[in-house]
């Protein structure tokens, strides 16, 4: 019923900027909060940026400084502004959506999207 779909992955060079965007479509009541996780080869799936409902975030000391997420509450997207990237940035990228939607108001969901591949070398 719930569907996330990320764009905006591609090949970079260290040093340079990428935007990844995330839209979630259905019969959405709510999203609480939504974030970003990567997974490199061989590497635990992690954090990247979450953003709440109101807009409060997090990052890692990992990317700190250098990733920026946001969210349009309206459209119901994310985005993750990716600067000063790093060959070990490589991975590929999830985005993360918590939702309601009818009929099950009091419970709480997990999506994920498919994943966008992110490739940072020279």
């Amino acid at each position: 019923q719930v569907q996330l779909v990320e764009s905006g992955g591609g090949s970079v060079q260290p040093g340079g900027s990428l935007r990844l965007s995330c839209a979630a479509s259905g019969s959405i009541f709510s999203i609480n909060s939504m974030g970003w996780y990567r997974q490199a080869p061989g590497k635990q799936r992690e954090l990247v940026a979450s953003i709440s409902s109101v807009g409060r975030t997090n990052y890692p000391d990992s990317v700190k400084g250098r990733f920026t997420i946001s969210r349009d509450n309206f459209k119901n997207t994310v985005a993750l502004q990716m600067n000063s990237l790093k060959p070990e940035d490589t991975a590929v990228y999830y985005c993360k959506a918590v939702v309601k939607f009818p009929p099950f108001f009091d419970r709480e969901f997990e999506y994920w999207g498919q994943g966008t591949q992110v490739t940072v070398s020279s």
